[in-house]
């Protein structure tokens, strides 16, 4: 999947939902003590990133975010804009400095006969023109030169708020699904030639694909049960992505040919249409609104001990009320340890290792990407409102 980043991530729409959705005093907002007075953006940043440089908690950005009205687009951070932190009333605040750009002055172009002539450099978006004067012709017609004044955006792509390629390929499989639906879908049955394993390229049939003008379908196959640690529920079963195919003949039996293979698909694996390819949502950071706790249940490196850029999945789902862009902390869950007096256990407090960002919710279970990480994370971790 590629997609410029900037429709992908539009740091305009990030920052207007923060303002707007998160008021958060910036009494409660503690700086770094080895916070920069500015800071100038490099190509390769994130928001995240940015914020962290000045705060002790990053996803505290809106907090302390100011907007400069007198500038064309005041969201939009680009690469060679300034942050500067300032202090109003004892508080800090946060605001950018757009870097604003001339477009390099075109070559000139010989006057031809008696028409003035213009030179123009195009250039995408909005444009202010600055004349130049470029002599006369023998007839008397006043020539310039256009030299357009155009911003970095015109030229650049906006930062994100995280790393889009750490989460894209997270965001068009299933990942998690429900007791019965990969039981109701339909499933490969035989390889022509009578080839059990599948690889790319392969065609084979498939059975109980109903709805005929359905033309591309992911195939699955149902992975281990996430229960929770603590209750012992079923939260959701994964579903571990096997590969593409695509319709050649529909009907009963289904002919298919596989367009990319992950791992070997052989029958009884099931598939399901491949959804629409659309934007990626909005993130930004913030807290859930009330209290929640839960726990890691999984990370999809298949690790049981791991770090920043991480993507695990957390035993909270909507019916807990997670949302996209979440922040939730990490505790070590440190579990009991026997008293060297009494010979008894007690429970040890959990203790703080990180920060995790929610990016995709299902019913009973969310998947995240770990921020920040002081030590190794484990399964079983506490997660819970910051």
């Amino acid at each position: 999947m590629s997609m410029p980043v900037k429709s992908l991530f539009s740091i305009g729409a990030i920052l207007a939902l923060l303002v707007l959705a998160v008021p958060v005093s910036a009494d409660t907002v503690e700086l770094k003590s080895d916070h920069p007075d500015r800071y100038v953006v490099q190509r390769g940043d994130t928001l995240w990133d940015i914020s962290k440089r000045f705060l002790k908690d990053p996803w505290r950005w809106a907090s302390v975010w100011t907007i400069n009205d007198k500038i064309r687009n005041p969201h939009l951070i680009y690469p060679g804009d300034v942050i500067l932190l300032t202090y109003v009333d004892g508080k800090p605040q946060l605001s950018v400095v757009h870097e604003e750009k001339l477009a390099p002055p075109p070559a000139a172009a010989p006057v031809v006969a008696d028409m003035p002539q213009a030179v123009v450099e195009p250039v995408v978006g909005a444009t202010t023109a600055i004349e130049e004067p470029a002599g006369v012709t023998p007839s008397g017609l006043q020539v310039v030169k256009l030299h357009p004044k155009a911003h970095a955006e015109s030229i650049t792509s906006a930062i994100p708020t995280i790393s889009p390629e750490a989460i894209v390929p997270f965001l068009t499989e299933p990942l998690v699904v429900g007791r019965s639906e990969l039981g109701r879908a339909g499933y490969v049955t035989v390889g022509l030639d009578d080839r059990v394993a599948l690889g790319d390229g392969s065609r084979f049939y498939a059975r109980g694909l109903k709805d005929a003008s359905i033309e591309h379908y992911q195939i699955f196959r149902q992975g281990a049960a996430l229960k929770h640690p603590d209750t012992g529920e079923t939260l959701a079963y994964e579903a571990l992505y096997l590969g593409d195919a695509r319709v050649l003949e529909p009907g009963d039996p289904t002919k298919l040919q596989v367009t990319r293979v992950k791992q070997e698909i052989v029958p009884t694996d099931r598939l399901l249409k491949t959804p629409e390819k659309a934007a990626l949502p909005y993130y930004f950071p913030h807290a859930p609104e009330k209290n929640v706790k839960g726990r890691i249940l999984v990370a999809v490196n298949g690790l049981r001990e791991f770090g920043p850029t991480t993507i695990v999945a957390i035993s909270l789902g909507k019916r807990e009320g997670m949302e996209e862009g979440h922040v939730l902390r990490i505790m070590r869950h440190v579990g009991v340890s026997k008293d060297p007096v009494t010979r008894r256990n007690y429970k040890m407090p959990d203790e703080e290792t990180g920060l995790l960002m929610v990016f995709r919710v299902f019913d009973k279970v969310s998947y995240a990407l770990i921020m920040d990480a002081s030590s190794p994370v484990h399964l079983h971790d506490a997660v819970r409102t910051p």
